[in-house]
C-alpha cells in the first residue's frame, strides 16, 4: 500500500457497522449468527440433495447446486467479519482484510449475475426448445457454463480493485458501513479519482444491465411459449419450474439496482446499509426456501435427504 503524504497515514479502516449500545451489538450478533447458520444449512441442504438424488442430476439442478454453493461463499464474504465487529471494541479491519473482502464481495456478486443469466438460458431451452434441449444442454456445455460464470465473475473487477488498493488514503479512516464498499473507500482517498470511480461504476452497471435484459428477454420468450400450451396443467407445470428462479432474480436484481442503477446513486448511509444487507445477507437466506417450496422434485429430495 502506498504511504500517504499526510501525517495521519492509517494502518486500517474502522467499519462502523450498526452503531448501538453494547446490548444491541450482542443482540445483533445473535440475530446474524442465526441468519448465517440458517443460510449455510439451507444452501448446504440443496447441494447435498442434488448430489445424493440421481433424479436431480440434470443441468437445471446442477446449476442450482452451484448457485447454492456460490451463495454460501457470498454471505461468508461479509457476515463473519460483521459478527466479529459486533463484539469488537475497535471495529478495525486491516488494509489487506478490507480489500480482500472488497474483491470477494464484488466478485461473488458478479458471479451471481452470470449464474442467474445461465439459469434463465437453461429454462428457455427447456421450455421453448424442448426437443433440442438434451442435445444442446449437455453435461459438457453445463460444465463450461459453470466454469465461465466463476472465471468471468472473478476477473471482472480485478483490475479496478487492484487500482483502488494502490491509492493513498488519508484523513478519517471511518467507513460508515458494515463492509468495504466502493463509495466509502473512494471518499477516503487523498486525491479524488473521478476516472476510477466512473470506471468502477460502469463495470458494475455493465453486467447488471446486460444480463438483466438477457434474463427478461429469456422470460418474455418463455411466457410466450407457455401461453401457447393448450392444457392448464401444462402451463402450471411450466410456470412452476420458472417461478422460483424468477422470484430469486426479482429479489436480487431489485435490491442491487436500487443501490447501483437508481438515479439517486448517492444514498444515505443508513439506506445503503439496509439495501446492501438485503441482497448480500437476506437473499441468500431466502433462496433455498423459495426453491424448495416452489419445486416438487426439490422438495421430495430435501425430505429424503433430511430423513437420512
Amino acid at each position: 500500500m502506498k504511504p500517504s503524504n499526510n501525517s495521519s497515514t492509517i494502518a486500517g479502516f474502522i467499519l462502523l457497522g450498526f452503531p448501538c449500545p453494547r446490548e444491541g451489538q450482542v443482540l445483533l450478533f445473535v440475530l446474524f449468527s442465526a441468519v448465517y447458520l440458517l443460510t449455510l444449512m439451507g444452501n448446504g441442504s440443496i447441494i447435498c440433495a442434488v448430489h445424493w438424488d440421481p433424479r436431480l442430476h440434470t443441468p437445471m439442478y446442477i446449476l442450482l447446486a452451484n448457485f447454492s454453493f456460490l451463495e454460501i461463499w457470498y454471505v461468508t464474504s461479509t457476515v463473519p467479519n460483521m459478527l466479529a465487529n459486533f463484539l469488537s471494541d475497535t471495529k478495525v479491519i486491516s488494509f489487506s482484510g478490507c480489500f480482500l473482502q472488497f474483491y470477494f464481495f464484488f466478485s461473488f456478486g458478479c458471479t451471481e449475475c452470470f449464474f442467474l443469466a445461465v439459469m434463465a438460458f437453461d429454462r428457455y431451452l427447456a421450455i421453448c426448445r424442448p426437443l433440442h434441449y438434451p442435445t444442446v444442454m449437455t453435461a459438457r456445455l453445463c460444465t463450461h457454463l459453470v466454469v465461465s460464470c466463476w472465471v468471468l465473475g472473478f476477473l471482472w473487477f480485478s483490475i479496478p480493485i487492484i487500482i483502488i488498493s494502490q491509492m493513498s488514503f488519508c484523513g478519517s479512516r471511518i467507513i460508515d458501513h458494515f463492509l468495504c464498499d466502493t463509495g466509502p473507500l473512494l471518499a477516503l482517498t487523498c486525491k479524488k479519482a473521478p476516472v476510477v470511480k466512473l470506471a468502477f461504476s460502469n463495470l458494475t452497471l455493465l453486467p447488471l444491465v446486460i444480463l438483466f435484459l438477457f434474463i427478461m428477454g429469456s422470460y418474455a420468450l418463455i411466457l410466450r411459449a407457455v401461453l401457447k400450451v393448450p392444457s392448464a396443467a401444462g402451463r402450471k407445470k411450466a410456470f412452476s419450474t420458472c417461478g422460483a428462479h424468477l422470484s430469486v432474480v426479482s429479489l436480487f436484481y431489485g435490491s442491487v439496482m436500487v443501490m447501483y442503477v437508481s438515479p439517486t446513486s448517492e444514498h444515505e448511509a443508513g439506506m445503503q446499509k439496509i439495501v446492501t444487507l438485503f441482497y448480500s445477507v437476506v437473499t441468500p437466506l431466502l433462496n433455498p426456501v423459495i426453491y424448495s417450496l416452489r419445486n416438487k422434485d426439490m422438495k421430495k429430495a430435501l425430505q429424503k435427504f433430511l430423513r437420512i
